[in-house]
């Protein structure tokens, strides 16, 4: 696999079956990199590659432009050359297949980001880790997890577990995470505390093409609310997929 162009880095870097807001949970803490792998924005230039290097071991790496502007793509292919400011990452993984790679996978991601002058952002670097597996093609528990080192991140170090259930292929699914996270102080403030998560979904799939999910999480000690002990959010969503 090789793609180059405007990507999305979230495409390829530490993917997970269940990071999708439109179908899996909602909060970061359960997204790519778990709040500690520093993201581009979308449409940012740059390039990407990735192989199975036996039947069940891959490789995934890229570089693209780090500080991107999505409302005009066009102007980061000439910064991805002019500016050297760049996202970089590589990563190693198991799987059990090549089909079953978003199923059952276990993966080390590394990454680094340039320092930026004119964004005004600090450059940095991080490890992350996932172990998801598909029980019995119904249960899906995961651990994930990861480390920074500046580059903007929310989290300097972060670790979620839990689990999906769909009892039938094809219908509602029920999720479950839990989030610890040290706070990046670089990124907020010195002296904050350690963020606690929990989030629980149920996808009604109510037809082939639409799902109602209601959602819920609980945030305790969130440092973007200091003067808050804790945050409860609920929501609700739906999809149409014509």
């Amino acid at each position: 696999m090789l793609i180059g162009g405007l990507l999305d880095a979230t495409d390829y870097v530490d993917v997970f079956a269940l990071a999708s807001p439109w179908t899996g949970f909602l909060n970061f803490a359960f997204s790519t990199g778990t709040t500690t792998i520093f993201i581009p924005n979308d449409a940012t230039a740059g390039i990407s590659a990735g192989a199975m290097l036996s039947d069940k071991l891959y490789m995934i790496g890229g570089i693209t432009n780090a500080y991107s502007d999505p409302t005009d793509p066009l102007k980061g292919v000439s910064d991805f050359f002019k500016d050297n400011e760049y996202f970089t990452s590589i990563e190693l993984g198991w799987t059990k297949s090549q089909d079953r790679i978003y199923l059952d996978n276990t993966h080390v991601t590394l990454w680094h980001v340039d320092d930026s002058v004119r964004a005004g952002t600090p450059g940095g670097w991080g490890a992350a880790f996932q172990y998801v597996t598909f029980v019995n093609n119904n249960l899906m528990p995961f651990v994930r997890g990861g480390y920074a080192d500046d580059g903007g991140t929310l989290m300097q170090k972060s670790v979620s577990v839990g689990f999906a259930f769909q009892g039938i292929a094809g219908r509602d699914v029920l999720g479950i995470g839990l989030n610890w996270g040290e706070v990046n102080e670089n990124t907020f403030a010195p002296g904050l505390k350690d963020q606690t998560s929990l989030e629980a979904y149920y996808r009604f799939q109510l037809t082939e093409q639409f799902a109602l999910t209601p959602d819920i999480q609980y945030i305790k000690d969130p440092p973007l609310s200091p003067a808050e002990d804790s945050l409860w959010i609920v929501g609700l969503r739906a999809r149409l997929a014509l």
